[in-house]
């Protein structure tokens, strides 16, 4: 299942690694949305609200670790794309390393900060504790997201993205039976939901780690190969925190934004929770295309060929923006229909402004196709300060959302909060992507010409 991402055509090649990804994604966020249906469903609107106020703080802590792991594997894509099998190794061995030190930082400190979070952001006092509970029982399960995250990103970085998608759809089928039973049967309420996913996720990673074993020998290392040189974790912590951190910079954004959001009562919270569930599933294979770009770019990366990092990209952008058009156009115009599968009838407010959420945020899905593009890309070559700043862009626009637009326009100035970050972070990225470009084209160039 290991794919040479260096021959063939650039755009047949992204959309067979990306259309796997897509599915994955989807499927991920399934996660998610089980949590918010099930939950909305057989425990009320209040459960609702304590997840939907949950949601920025679990994307602040997941964001870094899914960021922090995505880093980690462009520098093996590199080094296989380099075709240095020693190199690979040595890079599996850090991967893991780095990934157990940062599951133990990462642990402690989500379940201290949690209610003290939680209250920071004016969480609805009727809210609070479930929230509180959902949270930690989340964050004391990180482990299981950063081992599935990690051998499923190393598992990609050698061109293989259908296996991690056989692993995320058992992993998803079991969250969702394991929900109805830990809720429904076991009546254990809303830590029901954080224990089924975070189940699930542990058996999602067990499946990656085996599979590598048996299957991957690229990948296998000896013990000794543990005690990494100095040099190794730098080279891969370069990369793996300012992504790691991006994720966690936008999250912040989202974050300073519930605050104001949080203030305009249960039912906004409600519904701005699910249409935003609604929302990530529209986006995530506008993602899926930026992560295969990343994995696309590394491996030819490391392997010189620049003139192939221009072609995919351009390829990726038709792609990419066509769909964007096509997922904005069916979230405006089944929005009511999919935010009633949340609160069921009854609940008209929920769904209106669920809807309007969805009508804003659609409208401007081709800007965000071309951040994830820039970006991923930017990163596959071993990028990390521009993103990095994007990420920034992306926090002062959400926070000028929640400070200014909430206060003046209510409801829709939340609404418009992510169009805004889209745009400031896009328009970074994009300079930089060309520039970039054409300084390494013409040393590709000037290569050739002297061989």
């Amino acid at each position: 299942m290991v794919k040479d991402l260096t021959t063939g055509s650039p755009a047949k090649l992204i959309l067979m690694f990306t259309l796997p990804l897509i599915v994955g994604n989807v499927f991920q966020q399934l996660y998610l949305l089980s949590d918010t249906l099930i939950v909305g469903r057989l425990l009320g609107v209040s459960a609702l609200a304590a997840v939907g106020c949950s949601g920025c703080l679990m994307f602040f802590m997941i964001g870094f670790v899914i960021g922090f792991t995505a880093g980690l594997s462009i520098c093996t894509g590199q080094r296989f794309g380099a075709k240095d099998e020693e190199g690979m190794k040595k890079s599996a061995a850090a991967c893991v390393v780095l990934s157990a030190i940062t599951t133990v930082i990462v642990t402690i400190f989500g379940v201290i900060m949690v209610r003290p979070a939680l209250i920071f952001l004016q969480t609805p006092p009727e809210v609070l504790d479930m929230a509180c509970t959902f949270l930690t029982v989340i964050f004391l399960g990180i482990v299981a997201t950063m081992m599935f995250n990690m051998s499923s990103n190393l598992i990609r970085a050698l061109g293989d993205s259908k296996t991690p998608l056989y692993f995320l759809i058992l992993g998803c089928v079991l969250n969702i039976i394991l929900e109805v039973v830990f809720i429904g049967v076991f009546d254990w309420g809303i830590q029901g939901a954080g224990f089924a996913t975070v189940l699930a996720q542990l058996i999602n990673g067990g499946c990656c780690v085996y599979y590598i074993k048996k299957k991957i020998p690229l990948l296998h290392f000896e013990l000794k190969d543990l005690k990494i040189s100095r040099e190794i974790a730098i080279q891969h912590l370069k990369v793996a925190l300012p992504m790691g951190f991006q994720a966690s910079i936008i999250a912040i954004g989202a974050i300073i934004l519930q605050v104001p959001l949080n203030n305009l009562g249960e039912v906004a919270v409600a519904a701005y929770a699910a249409a935003q569930k609604i929302d990530m599933i529209a986006v995530m294979p506008l993602m899926s295309f930026g992560m295969a770009m990343a994995a696309y770019t590394a491996q030819n990366y490391g392997a010189g060929r620049m003139d192939r990092i221009k072609t995919g990209v351009n390829k990726c952008i038709l792609m990419s923006g066509g769909f964007s058009i096509l997922a904005g156009m069916m979230n405006i115009c089944l929005g009511p229909i999919l935010i009633r599968l949340f609160v069921g009838d009854g609940q008209e407010q929920v769904v209106e402004y669920g809807h309007i959420y969805l009508i804003v945020n659609g409208s401007c899905y081709l800007i965000l196709s071309l951040l994830f593009i820039y970006r991923y890309t930017l990163q596959g070559l071993g990028q990390s300060i521009i993103p990095t700043f994007a990420g920034i862009m992306e926090l002062v626009m959400r926070a000028a959302a929640g400070l200014f637009l909430v206060d003046a326009f209510g409801y829709i100035g939340a609404c418009w909060a992510n169009p805004m970050a889209w745009i400031g972070s896009c328009v970074p990225l994009m300079i930089t992507f060309y520039i970039t470009r054409k300084s390494l084209l013409k040393k590709y160039y000037e290569h050739k010409l002297s061989v």
